[in-house]
């Protein structure tokens, strides 16, 4: 099987020739830059400044010898944008903390401070406060809370949120139209469409990291504690977020077409390593009917599969999740209470493609030795892989500090299980 045809076979629920793996076609299954930079010399690659394709979490572009390595069956058509709102357009030297070279946007704007922590700018405007934090010794951004604080007798979600939302222009369209036809003629690997612009509720997207002078409800939170307090706050700033989304659906549907095999609609984590944010009852209320309208769009108006980010322990919103229309999840954080791959694939196998999981990237793949690593990539395996419907990736990124030799030995157990099959 081509990559392409491996992908489309595991997403409709059909056992592929082997187990199909995705190394850095989104933003929750990539590598940051400096591990990224450490393995490439580990394998005797060429070494060389790092692309940066997801500047909020420093991920690294995954070159072709890399995806060849990891045996990477899917490829992601980004956005011409990032988190912090910057257009791409030429690259420039960014040096981590760390020391490994970098390439960043050529608009990017940053200061790095005496104690060699580093400012970043919404849209690469220098006219606001920065929007984004690297510290000292640090190898991704966190957001920095600039909304003045709100007045609870004065609450206007319609304008607080203007600018957070915005229906795509005919130059970005015409991007997605010729990039994606360049990947899909160019390459046999399938396509994510790292669409977006559904994350209702994601904590790094409700702070505003590209928006110039965000206001209203705004530090995480206070946004967790506006469902109990003002609920209706939430639903209509998912009101006016869905109807965006419907309306850039329809755009991308006309830009890409059936180039690509799956959407990614979603990244907002529900869960903690010890239960959900808040009761299935109100997830059900504020974020469902608002996922149902934009998975009903997909499902009804193209052959795409939807594809859903969510950390920790979720398992009470499952069967929520496939009623609204989830077609794959990730990252299938197995280290969460109540995350049994067991129970997981025997209850959910069938309706939901489970993409990673492969290895636990708190504990294992950082900290335990090439032979843990080795045995509970193959444990995974022989578990989720089971007829079909999974995706080979770690839990999340992989982060900065985790061993070189740890990685290798994911990726030679995932070739020797699939060798084996």
């Amino acid at each position: 099987m081509t990559s392409r045809e491996r992908i489309i076979e595991t997403i409709h629920h059909r056992q592929p020739d082997r187990v199909p793996v995705d190394l850095g076609a989104t933003g929750q299954t990539g590598m940051n830059a400096s591990t990224l930079y450490k393995l490439r010399a580990a394998l005797g690659m060429e070494n060389h400044p790092i692309e940066i394709t997801e500047i909020f979490q420093m991920l690294g572009k995954i070159d072709p010898d890399m995806m060849a390595y990891a045996g990477s069956d899917v490829i992601g058509l980004n956005m011409p944008s990032d988190m912090f709102g910057v257009k791409a357009g030429g690259l420039k030297p960014f040096t981590m903390p760390d020391g490994t070279p970098t390439m960043i946007s050529q608009g990017e704007a940053y200061d790095v401070a005496e104690d060699g922590s580093v400012y970043i700018y919404p849209q690469g405007n220098r006219t606001v406060p920065p929007s984004g934090h690297m510290p000292a010794g640090g190898s991704f951004f966190d957001n920095i809370n600039r909304a003045p604080a709100y007045d609870e007798d004065e609450l206007t979600p319609a304008e607080d949120f203007k600018d957070d939302f915005g229906v795509m222009d005919e130059e970005t369209a015409r991007y997605l139209e010729e990039k994606s036809k360049v990947l899909y003629e160019g390459t046999d690997y399938a396509i994510i469409g790292n669409l977006g612009g559904a994350g209702l509720g994601d904590s790094a997207m409700v702070p505003g990291p590209h928006v110039l002078a965000p206001k209203g409800i705004r530090k995480f939170d206070d946004w967790l504690m506006a469902h109990m307090l003002y609920p209706e706050y939430i639903q209509e700033v998912f009101e006016i977020q869905t109807q965006t989304m419907l309306k850039n659906l329809e755009i991308y549907r006309q830009a890409v077409g059936n180039r690509i095999e799956i959407v990614w609609i979603s990244g907002t984590d529900f869960g903690t390593q010890n239960g959900e944010f808040f009761r299935p009852e109100v997830f059900r209320e504020l974020y469902k009917p608002y996922y149902k309208r934009i998975n009903d769009w997909v499902h009804e108006n193209t052959p795409w599969k939807t594809f859903y980010h969510c950390c920790g322990s979720i398992v009470n919103y499952l069967d929520d999740f496939v009623d609204m229309g989830v077609d794959i999840l990730n990252p299938v954080q197995l280290s969460a209470k109540g995350m049994d791959p067991h129970m997981l694939k025997e209850k959910y196998g069938d309706k939901l493609v489970f993409w990673g999981g492969g290895v636990d990237t708190q504990q294992t793949l950082p900290f335990g030795t090439p032979e843990q690593v080795r045995q509970q990539v193959k444990e995974r395996l022989e578990i989720l892989s089971k007829n079909g419907g999974y995706v080979f990736a770690p839990i999340h990124n992989v982060v900065a500090k985790t061993p070189a030799e740890n990685l290798i030995a994911m990726y030679e157990a995932v070739k020797e299980y699939n060798s084996n099959k």
